[in-house]
């Protein structure tokens, strides 16, 4: 499917304007302007299982380093070079392609990765560690387990469990035998009333944070399913966007939202046992035709603070920026990018066709979420051919007062697969008439 391209396709605010910058772009997950204008992207491999580095020239692109284990989630410049998050790496880039891992064997084998690092005003770079799992019991929907059927989701702290287990058939086998499984437990094994699960650093679905060189690793939040975007703000507060549970596999939740989290360091935010700072136990979480989902922890360490922003369910809130460029307009105000649902895999069979797939702005003093970049006839391109945005990914204001959106591209979704079609990939700028 050939992708057109027309920026009379998208709504902009009045006197504003959206333009396109470059296109054929290949599966990029982040983009970074320099101060002196230059524009790199990454690739995240997904299609290839090669994540790579790339500038963006007049002429094309300039593939500056490459063999990153996909997915690639996120590239950060920082005091002149890039620092690369992939599968369970984070790997220090010079300008000129040579590399260096800082952080390895990050638990990053099951759903979600280790993702985008930012650097604090500390020093430290700080990012978000996925969960091995949709929510904290590995199921049928999780193929990795062919391949790693050890593995599953660790504690960040010390819990204890309520001792609930989900039988299911079996995959690891030739037989049609059944097994139970638990939480936080690998794929076949129950849990116990009570039983204690001990922590490890880094834990599934946590925030952490180590020097630049990789050194001195340590906690900072836990509690998230999938903290993807994080960035602090002009006043130093650390804020992340965690995508919510989705209806699939042992557990399957319904109406989870997305969240936009003011990290506080040391608080627990709730997985796998709140949504949005409320608790699953709530009917208002009961998939159609499925269970009450109950709690998995025992004792929780706290109770979860409701996020400054809940987004609608499967909005796949990807990455944000906080604006400081007055000229622009909206000063202090958060920018996202709206992936959107990979419907109908992770929303239960429901298609889902007005969520997601655009930019909002999120008025910072008062919580307020209004719509920035959208489609005029809200649908993506390769649903109407319609030219306009198709899976935004990434925000980044540059220093001539612009915002320039990073559009991942088409999606492809049969079944219960989807395929990233390639080189469709987009920037696009806005800027104030």
């Amino acid at each position: 499917m050939k992708r057109l391209i027309d920026p009379n396709a998208v709504n902009v605010p009045p006197g504003y304007i959206i333009e396109v910058v470059k296109t054929n772009l290949n599966v990029p997950i982040t983009l970074e302007i320099l101060e002196n204008g230059e524009m790199y992207y990454g690739d995240s491999g997904i299609n290839d299982g090669n994540g790579k580095l790339v500038k963006i020239t007049e002429t094309g692109f300039d593939v500056i380093a490459e063999g990153f284990e996909a997915p690639l989630t996120g590239i950060t410049y920082h005091n002149g070079e890039f620092y690369v998050s992939h599968k369970g790496t984070v790997t220090k880039v010079t300008k000129t392609g040579e590399k260096v891992d800082l952080l390895v064997g990050l638990p990053s084998y099951g759903d979600h990765s280790n993702n985008r690092v930012t650097f604090g005003p500390d020093g430290k770079m700080y990012f978000g560690q996925g969960t091995a799992t949709n929510s904290g019991v590995v199921g049928l929907d999780n193929g990795w387990v062919r391949d790693q059927p050890f593995f599953h989701d660790f504690a960040a702290k010390p819990i204890s469990l309520t001792g609930q287990n989900f039988e299911t058939q079996s995959f690891l086998e030739t037989s049609k035998e059944t097994v139970l499984t638990g939480a936080y437990s690998p794929f076949g094994t129950p849990s116990k009333f009570n039983e204690l699960v001990r922590s490890i650093l880094p834990g599934s679905g946590s925030v952490l944070r180590a020097n630049a060189d990789g050194s001195n690793l340590e906690l900072v939040a836990w509690g998230l399913r999938n903290p993807f975007g994080i960035k602090f703000d002009q006043n130093n507060n650390l804020w992340v966007g965690n995508h919510g549970i989705d209806i699939r596999g042992s557990r399957p939740v319904k109406n989870c939202p997305d969240e936009f989290i003011k990290i506080n360091e040391g608080n627990w935010y709730g997985w796998p046992d709140y949504a949005g700072g409320y608790p699953l136990t709530n009917p208002f979480f009961k998939p159609d035709n499925g269970k009450q989902p109950q709690f998995l922890i025992k004792d929780h360490p706290m109770k979860p603070e409701i996020p400054f922003v809940n987004f609608i369910p499967h909005t796949s809130i990807i990455g944000f920026a906080f604006n400081d460029d007055e000229d622009f307009g909206f000063y202090g105000d958060c920018f996202m990018s709206e992936f959107g649902p990979v419907d109908p895999i992770t929303t239960g069979g429901v298609m889902l066709p007005n969520v997601g797939h655009r930019v909002t702005r999120i008025d910072m003093s008062s919580g307020q979420v209004f719509l920035f970049a959208q489609n005029k006839l809200i649908f993506t391109t390769s649903e109407t051919q319609i030219s306009g945005l198709e899976r935004p990914v990434d925000i980044v204001f540059g220093n001539d007062h612009s915002l320039y959106i990073l559009d991942f591209g088409i999606l492809n979704v049969s079944g219960n697969k989807s395929k990233s079609q390639a080189y469709t990939g987009v920037i696009w700028k806005v800027s104030k008439v």
